[in-house]
């Protein structure tokens, strides 16, 4: 990531952080602090308001207001003379992102977003805040200045109304923490509510829910998808079949390189902010392969199969674990390095075939993003599916030409944060395909982050929110050790070695004894060594990646089932029970919470396999049941092989034995199992 100033002006305190963000505003004339005690303390001493900005690298709308503000020495003169200034990076500190999110939120009436202004006191308590300023009065909004000058009176001249805002502030905050157990059943009622609610937010014509902009969010989709599976709810699986159509056909989607940008500013997945994170593409990943599980489109498994290309080519950090993000702007400009003009296309592919393409891909002369062009296939997609998969066929290798051309173009900044909970989320994501396709590199991508990850973000028992040139960084949060616990448990499906679920136990040990609430159950978003906040939060809420509490409960219905421990049960009750009002008022938000009571209430089939994991007729099983959707199910093979395992067999698979020397299949479900197997029609037809 490049600076958002020259090099050659003076460095500021920031200029030698880890996060590329906070570097990005090393060289700003703004006196800037990063979060810490040096700075909180100087705003007690000298009783000045914080000025906390909150934002990330690849956010466009945050390299705006830095060019137009913080690089301006008026509007830094200003913020020195008047504030203590302390930037943070949402992605290292989401704890902090969270609270003052959702405080923001109070004043402004609607959501948030970033870049985040939020004004404090000394107490660290929000007293007024926003998002984007300008710098000088337009778009309706006052101008940086002018709110600079506002809040500074408001502070030292009208501090009753100051601490007004700062309760109003805290009695928001209180209630939207305020999950309590509910006395209620948790029954399918819920689910299907959900269901229904979701298919009224779905939009009809372009797939996804709500108008634009329209974010590619997955846990809704995956919901809709259990709901088909469930009660064959055709017009719920056609939904989600729609959406990853249209999406994939969209400019959100990169079609030359792969993966997918983070949101499209429109409602048609047209036009999107071209930034790349790594949350977003690890979570499509597993529902492109869920649809093609179900379908056994191609297009489906070319889309998953293109993110990882990407994420291998471009996100991958050489000793292992997975880079966050890459930024919307190159060159100054925001997508320049995926826009395309006719005459380019044609130089690079000839007349003919350059006219071919343009014309499948929606390229022309007017253009259709500032007079230059967004891949896409909206139009052709419109085709009937032989045609589109025969010009597929025939502009397969001009993709790679004009990849490979495109390549020489300055590329957008990468944020290289190592964050432990996103390569979470992407060694599952990998895992899942490797299943599902049975390719090595996955794997092996997979097991190489993970071995990164255990062995430089989990120091003396605790996780590391970061990893930063080999050193783990910054406590770690309830999504990096929910979403770490599930990646261990998914490699332990996939390879059978017992000491992925060795560590997933311990992980998830070292979780319950630092998150879990003993008053009334869920886990708290920091640790109980975290420091002191003005808030403790606690939500089973989604956000761009789902709630750590819903993939925690997950997490210990799977343990449940592997080691049969029964704490572990309870603990997944509790939470739902906790979290089950928000079930039922909100199944947007609350669509991973959801998905893990249908595991619950639906109990998985526990699939138990004996026999050589090398044997190919096991590989080809293997890749069978993978290649099925099913939702809730866990799968155990065991290898005679692998006796140094043996210890660690889970409950499910103890006393079974492989029938002839074939590999053989049982399927437990209700605490009942199938007699051995080793017919894959007779496996298929019980799963």
């Amino acid at each position: 990531m490049s600076d958002t100033t020259s090099q050659s002006s003076p460095s500021n305190r920031l200029a030698h952080e880890t996060s590329p963000y906070l570097r990005q505003h090393g060289h700003n004339p703004v006196d800037w602090y990063p979060w810490g005690e040096e700075a909180l303390a100087r705003a007690k001493a000298e009783n000045k308001p914080i000025l906390l900005s909150i934002g990330y690298s690849a956010c466009h709308w945050c390299h705006v207001m830095a060019h137009e503000s913080f690089e301006n020495p008026e509007i830094a003169k200003l913020m020195n003379e008047h504030f203590v200034n302390i930037k943070v990076d949402r992605e290292e500190r989401p704890d902090l992102d969270d609270i003052y999110q959702k405080s923001v939120q109070v004043f402004m009436g609607r959501g948030g977003g970033w870049p985040l202004t939020v004004f404090l006191t000394p107490d660290q308590e929000p007293f007024y805040g926003g998002t984007y300023f300008p710098p000088v009065p337009r778009y309706n909004m006052p101008s940086f200045p002018q709110v600079l000058l506002g809040v500074v009176e408001a502070y030292h001249q009208h501090g009753a109304e100051v601490q007004q805002n700062v309760q109003r502030v805290k009695a928001g905050l209180q209630r939207v923490n305020s999950a309590r157990p509910s006395a209620e059943p948790l029954t399918y009622e819920l689910f299907d509510g959900a269901a229904t609610d979701l298919c009224m937010l779905y939009e009809p014509v372009h797939g996804g829910f709500g108008d634009g902009p329209k974010f590619p969010t997955v846990p809704p989709l995956s919901l809709l998808l259990r709901q088909w599976y469930r009660v064959r709810d055709q017009s719920a699986r056609e939904k989600v079949e729609h959406s990853l159509r249209t999406m994939a056909a969209g400019g959100i989607y990169d079609h030359l390189g792969g993966g997918f940008h983070r949101y499209s500013v429109d409602g048609q997945w047209l036009v999107p902010h071209f930034e790349k994170m790594l949350y977003d593409n690890a979570q499509l990943v597993r529902i492109y392969l869920d649809g093609w599980r179900l379908t056994r489109e191609v297009r489906f498994r070319r889309v998953v199969e293109e993110t990882l290309d990407y994420i291998s080519r471009e996100m991958c950090h050489p000793d292992g674990g997975f880079f966050a993000a890459q930024d919307a702007d190159s060159e100054g400009h925001e997508g320049k390095f995926f826009l395309w003009e006719p005459a380019e296309i044609k130089a690079v592919l000839g007349p003919e075939l350059g006219e071919t393409f343009c014309r499948f891909y929606d390229v022309t002369e007017a253009g259709n993003f500032e007079g230059k062009n967004i891949l896409n296939r909206l139009c052709s997609a419109k085709l009937p599916a032989e045609e589109q998969e025969q010009m597929e066929r025939l502009l397969t290798p001009a993709r790679r030409q004009l990849l490979d051309v495109r390549e020489r173009r300055v590329k957008p900044g990468r944020d290289d944060k190592i964050l432990t909970s996103w390569n979470g989320l992407m060694i599952s994501g990998l895992l899942d395909a490797y299943q599902a396709f049975g390719t090595p590199a996955y794997l092996a991508l997979a097991e190489g982050a993970l071995a990164f990850l255990l062995e430089h973000a989990y120091q003396q028992g605790r996780l590391t929110r970061t990893v930063s040139n080999g050193q783990g960084r910054l406590n770690g949060y309830l999504d990096d050790y929910a979403f770490l616990a599930a990646a261990l448990l998914d490699a332990f499906e996939a390879t059978s070695s017992g000491v992925y679920l060795d560590r997933a136990c311990e992980l998830t040990g070292v979780m319950l004894e630092q998150f879990w609430d003993p008053q009334v159950g869920g886990c708290f978003f920091t640790g109980k060594d975290h420091e002191t906040l003005i808030h403790r939060m606690k939500s089973g809420m989604d956000s761009a990646i789902p709630s750590g509490n819903a993939v925690a409960v997950m997490n210990y219905l799977r343990l449940f089932f592997f080691t049969g421990e029964q704490d572990y049960m309870d603990r997944a009750e509790q939470t739902l029970g906790v979290f089950r009002a928000q079930m039922d008022h909100n199944a947007y938000g609350s669509a991973a919470m959801l998905c893990a009571l249908d595991f619950y209430l639906a109990k998985p089939k526990e699939i138990v396999l004996l026999g050589a994991r090398t044997d190919p007729a096991m590989q080809a099983l293997v890749e069978n049941i993978h290649g099925r959707y099913v939702p809730n199910k866990t799968l155990v093979l065991v290898d005679p092989t692998g006796a140094a395992d043996a210890a660690a067999i889970p409950a499910a698979a103890k006393g079974k034995a492989a029938l002839d020397g074939k590999p053989t299949a049982y399927i437990c479900h209700n605490f009942t199992c199938s007699h051995p197997l080793t017919d894959w029609a007779a496996l298929e037809e019980l799963l």
